[in-house]
């Protein structure tokens, strides 16, 4: 392939956006030496709501939140490709796109994050120092390797993520779970600082992209973490998490043939199977990235195997079930039939 005409990449501007764009860059230019790749960073609707619930009685907020602007932008050929979370991508697109390929997965689990115990006490001990700061005295703390159950009763765990906040309240119904907004940073700063807020939860996906890691003694490490946080990785069987996690989509035009052939190099097949089930799962489900549901399909051998379940319709409900790889659709389907009937 040659061309003089730069190939454009959308992305958002949050860190975790352009870590991920940064990354399709790079496999773009490896993959395609001779062509020229140029990232666009772009607000969306999404980053200009951050005093807005994602998780509004009513559903009034606008659907493709983080999606919408680089979808123009591919329509008016202001660029080439769109670099997304997944989870963030709604399963019907605008006519005239596709999702044009799938990278490999990342981790796909939670992971629970609180602060330290003793780290505070140790605070407290020195609070004459000039760092100390009014209110840190009525931060809670927790022990490492702290579970969703052993939370004490009325502990707040901060989510915006209706399925989050329904998996956490099935697990310890006792819990507080008020909205928190903001990028991975910042409410791990919140976290930190307000005493109010006991734990929340990010996605390990999201996390690593940013640098960040839990030792196998629970502590949260990177150069942007918080001093005193902890952290406890949820496993899949404790919280599923939601259609798509871990995983980044690049929406193109549908009838761009040569963009067709970068996205050929850069689809991972397994990962493009599991999310085609899940995104199905959802479409079948009839709901958005903020529908109470969650699922998760995993290669294993020639099969597709897939977990569901959804609060859709009150407690509760769970199915799973398994295909051949290539009907990853109809496994989507049919979870999602099972959990409607």
């Amino acid at each position: 392939m040659h061309s003089s005409q730069p190939i454009i990449i959308a992305t958002r501007g949050s860190a975790l956006a352009l870590a991920q764009a940064n990354a399709v860059f790079a496999q773009c230019r490896a993959a395609f030496p001779r062509l020229t790749f140029e990232l666009k960073i772009m607000k969306t609707t999404g980053d200009k709501l951050q005093t807005a619930s994602l998780a509004q009685v009513g559903g009034s907020l606008p659907k493709g939140l983080f999606t919408k602007e680089l979808e123009v932008a591919l329509l008016k050929h202001r660029a080439d490709l769109a670099v997304h979370s997944l989870k963030d991508l709604p399963t019907d697109l605008p006519a005239g796109l596709t999702l044009g390929a799938v990278g490999q997965r990342a981790d796909v689990r939670d992971v629970l994050i609180y602060r330290d115990a003793d780290f505070l006490r140790a605070a407290e001990a020195e609070k004459d120092a000039a760092d100390w700061s009014p209110g840190q005295s009525e931060r809670r703390g927790f022990r490492p390797k702290l579970a969703v159950k052993d939370l004490p009763a009325g502990a707040v765990v901060a989510t915006s993520s209706t399925r989050r906040k329904a998996q956490l309240l099935t697990l310890n119904p006792t819990l507080k779970v008020p909205d928190i907004r903001g990028n991975v940073v910042t409410r791990m700063q919140k976290l930190a600082e307000q005493p109010e807020l006991d734990a929340t939860i990010l996605a390990m996906a999201g996390m690593k992209r940013l640098n960040f890691s839990v030792t196998p003694e629970g502590r949260l490490e990177g150069d942007a973490v918080p001093d005193g946080l902890l952290a406890t990785i949820l496993d899949t069987d404790v919280m599923l998490p939601c259609v798509g996690q871990g995983a980044v989509g690049i929406e193109v035009r549908a009838e761009d043939e040569r963009i067709a052939a970068i996205c050929e190099r850069l689809n991972h097949f397994n990962t493009r199977q599991c999310v085609t089930a899940e995104r199905a799962f959802l479409a079948a489900m009839g709901g958005g990235c903020q529908s109470p549901v969650a699922a998760l399909a995993e290669v294993v051998g020639t099969h597709l195997e897939m977990r569901a379940l959804s609060y859709t319709h009150g407690p509760v409900r769970r199915a799973q079930a398994k295909r051949p790889l290539k009907e990853a659709v109809e496994l989507g389907q049919d979870l999602a039939a099972e959990l409607k009937g």
